[in-house]
């Protein structure tokens, strides 16, 4: 039976991105926890114990400990790349990017305590900031598809490589400012943060 005292703490479901599902609502727990006792000091079964559910369980929705503070991150990808795919042909790649990246990092209101907590951790807690490479490398994968699919270009090459990285970086960067500013707004800083990619991935430079 689940913990009453932990479920009631769950946000309301959803509609879209702002859907809860079971993997964001083990997520809320888990970083409750880590925050509460400390990331390295909270197990895979005190995460199970609280949400009321077994260690085989967990692990079927958390491959990993690390991976319980990403939440919902791969089911974002899979519609980020589904937005890109519906992008039309005669959109600037600049302003397509800009776009989607904003709405896979679009957060409700009642979700924001719990990103705070999320990007705080796996920006300075070490262990999960090494394992965050992996879950950049796919998210930098989705951006890389698009722009060569865009440019006809392989997707190692260079020109989609640079702009995934690029847009990683500045992702990064807005994200450790709101982290510092209670009062700022995500969306605005990112948007200000791609603004100053415009200029240098600019499509006329590429005709």
């Amino acid at each position: 039976m689940k913990d009453a005292s932990v479920t009631a703490k769950l946000p309301p479901r959803q509609l879209g991105r702002k859907r809860s599902s079971t993997r964001a609502e083990l997520s809320h727990i888990a970083l409750q926890l880590f925050v509460e006792r400390g990331f390295e000091q909270t197990t895979m079964d005190d995460v199970a114990a609280a949400a009321g559910i077994g260690r085989r369980t967990l692990f079927r929705y958390f491959p990993s400990k690390n991976d319980l503070p990403w939440g919902d991150f791969d089911d974002l990808l899979t519609a980020m790349r589904a937005h890109l795919a519906r992008v039309p042909a005669d959109q600037p790649l600049v302003d397509a990017l800009r776009e989607a990246i904003i709405e896979f990092n679009r957060i409700p209101t009642d979700e924001v305590p719990y990103h705070r907590q999320r990007m705080t951790l796996l920006l300075t807690v070490p262990t999960l900031a090494a394992h965050s490479t992996l879950r950049y490398s796919d998210w930098r994968a989705v951006i890389a598809e698009f722009v060569a699919a865009r440019r006809g270009v392989d997707i190692l090459s260079l020109q989609p490589q640079a702009m995934a990285w690029a847009f990683l970086g500045v992702s990064i960067s807005a994200y450790e400012r709101w982290l510092r500013d209670d009062r700022s707004d995500l969306v605005e800083l990112l948007d200000s943060a791609y603004d100053m990619l415009g200029s240098s991935f600019d499509e006329s430079r590429h005709r």
